[in-house]
């Protein structure tokens, strides 16, 4: 018999997505188990570089929540592992798909239903484990401010906003896919990367707004200061506000978003609450840098490349039955008989999105390095416009309020970590004042 009868391309990708599933498992696992023993193993001791500034208790807190947190990451790990499983190769997704068309019929309304019902299962599935997280885990540790009815008011603008936003986008992508011909791809990335430019845009004025209190900084001596280091980096802001984090979180940050005229600086209730004003600026200073190297610029430009590689791909995969048969799909009649359009382009959306990832995590710490120099490159620019010794002391503060262990174990912190470990970075800085304590990422 030959090859190609052997093992149809539907066998190969269905080996593939498997063994490549089977492999992300194992590794994630092995990275998750190091990190473990490498945590538990130094929680006895602070590390001698911050044993003037941390005191035990601290670091023993940091240690118990990097495990309780690995913990709960595997209960996510075995749940995502068996859903995405349960979509592909276990039928799901195929059911889902032939129970619509036999009550809809096909057409727009049905692929937009397998789409939102897709969404509202796995959303139902994860929320134990959210909810968990915050009343559980983080309410452990004390971090978590929210009560269950804030938490759940949160649950619903948020999937209100998400079907109100996402329908209609995908509706119209829907519509490319259908309308437009062998090209749909380059069409829906257009509409795919505008509507993310503009999202960028209305986020600060009009979204975040319903989830968080933003109120222009008081305090004149600090607006004062940061007004001055803006002007000396040449960056210019709508507004600088005060985001009422510790509503809903002890965790502190600080972060600018927007862009063109809506781009504003946003400092957590906590953040100021923790940090004194040399810290802030020498803070601000870093994101700072992240603007003057063009940091974000470059993202978004290597964001929009590979989501365009990506809908080319997408545009070949969805005309192939064996892409559908190889991951538990059975295709349409349309599309098996090589006509241009059928009923599968809200499946070939879902399967593409459940599938890529698989693929794609085994490159994830090159995107990891990369943002890891970034981060160098903002200290370095923190340290020429701010205080260095001020920017050391506010990163320990932060790695000491958000928990943040000082001792992850170095693969598993070069395979996920997008900051530098404490140790690596702080070496880099001048060594903070006596009175300072230890911190997470700025």
């Amino acid at each position: 018999m030959p090859a190609n009868d052997s093992f149809p391309p539907s066998l190969l990708l269905t080996l593939a997505f498997a063994t490549a599933l089977a492999l992300q498992l194992l590794l994630k696992l092995w990275l998750s188990n190091r990190q473990v023993r490498h945590v538990a193993v130094h929680r006895a001791a602070v590390p001698t570089p911050f044993a003037s500034r941390i005191s035990l208790a601290a670091h023993q807190k940091a240690a118990d929540y990097t495990l309780a947190k690995a913990k709960l990451g595997l209960l996510q790990l075995s749940l995502s592992t068996a859903m995405l499983l349960a979509w592909t190769l276990l039928g799901g997704l195929d059911a889902l798909h032939r129970l619509l068309l036999t009550e809809m019929g096909a057409g727009l309304a049905q692929q937009l239903a397998v789409l939102a019902t897709f969404a509202l299962i796995s959303g139902l599935v994860e929320l134990p484990l959210s909810y968990y997280q915050s009343f559980g885990l983080e309410q452990r540790f004390g971090f978590n401010q929210m009560t269950p009815r804030l938490w759940l008011a949160d649950l619903c603008k948020s999937t209100l906003l998400g079907a109100l936003i996402g329908l209609p986008l995908a509706a119209a992508v829907l519509w490319l896919m259908q309308a437009t011909g062998s090209l749909w791809w380059l069409w829906a990335w257009s509409l795919w990367t505008g509507f993310n430019l503009l999202l960028i845009w209305v986020f600060p004025s009009f979204i975040a707004p319903l989830f968080n209190k933003f109120e222009p900084l008081a305090d004149e001596a600090l607006k004062t200061r940061v007004t001055s280091l803006m002007q000396r980096c040449g960056f210019a802001a709508k507004g600088l506000f005060v985001m009422d984090g510790s509503r809903r979180s002890a965790h502190a940050n600080a972060y600018f978003t927007g862009f063109g005229s809506s781009k504003r600086v946003v400092f957590y209730d906590t953040l100021l609450k923790q940090l004194s004003g040399d810290e802030v600026e020498a803070v601000l200073a870093h994101e700072l840098g992240h603007f003057k190297h063009r940091h974000i610029t470059k993202r978004m430009v290597l964001m929009f490349a590979l989501s365009l590689a990506g809908f080319a791909l997408l545009g070949w995969l969805s005309q192939q039955t064996w892409f559908y048969a190889g991951l538990g799909v059975l295709p349409s009649v349309g599309l098996a008989m090589g006509l241009p359009q059928g009923d599968d382009n809200a499946v070939a959306l879902l399967l593409f999105m459940l599938v890529l990832p698989v693929f794609s995590f085994f490159v994830s710490p090159l995107a990891a390095m990369g943002s890891r120099r970034d981060e160098f490159q903002a200290d370095a620019y923190a340290m020429a416009q701010a205080d260095g010794a001020a920017l050391a002391s506010a990163l320990l503060k932060l790695y000491e309020d958000n928990a943040s262990t000082l001792t992850p174990d170095p693969v598993f912190a070069k395979f996920y970590y997008s900051h530098p470990p404490a140790l690596e970075r702080l070496a880099r800085m001048p060594a903070p004042t006596p009175t300072a304590s230890a911190g997470a990422h700025a």
